[in-house]
């Protein structure tokens, strides 16, 4: 997976290069009585910039949420006690469980041992 992510990026800066590399105009931004003039790639790279972090912060928000659902839920669901009653003479089966009698009769079950 590691070498997957450093092919990616690299993959990635390659194309951003060449992609400053062809667009170096420049470029007029106005807001409101503000203007800016600068690169073309500037823009491009801010804008996807800006982009991606408001994707990582829209998933950490998500992950933060989910973890702390979990941890409550954890809180508040109990946890598992075994039985502590008699289980018939069966190992592990819960109280009150009926075998019926098999071709063993009814005193020698296979589950005993005899």
């Amino acid at each position: 997976m590691r070498v997957v992510r450093w092919i990616f990026g690299i993959a990635l800066f390659v194309a951003l290069f060449f992609l400053a590399l062809q667009n170096m105009s420049t470029v007029e931004l106005r807001f409101y009585g503000w203007e800016w003039q600068g690169p073309l790639i500037f823009v491009v790279l801010v804008a996807f910039a800006l982009g991606v972090a408001a994707g990582l912060l829209t998933g950490a928000m998500r992950t933060a949420r989910l973890r702390r659902q979990l941890s409550k839920l954890r809180r508040d669901t109990p946890r598992f006690t075994p039985a502590s009653a008699p289980t018939d003479g069966l190992r592990g089966a819960a109280p009150g469980t009926v075998v019926p009698p098999g071709p063993y009769g009814p005193k020698q079950r296979p589950i005993d041992g005899a």
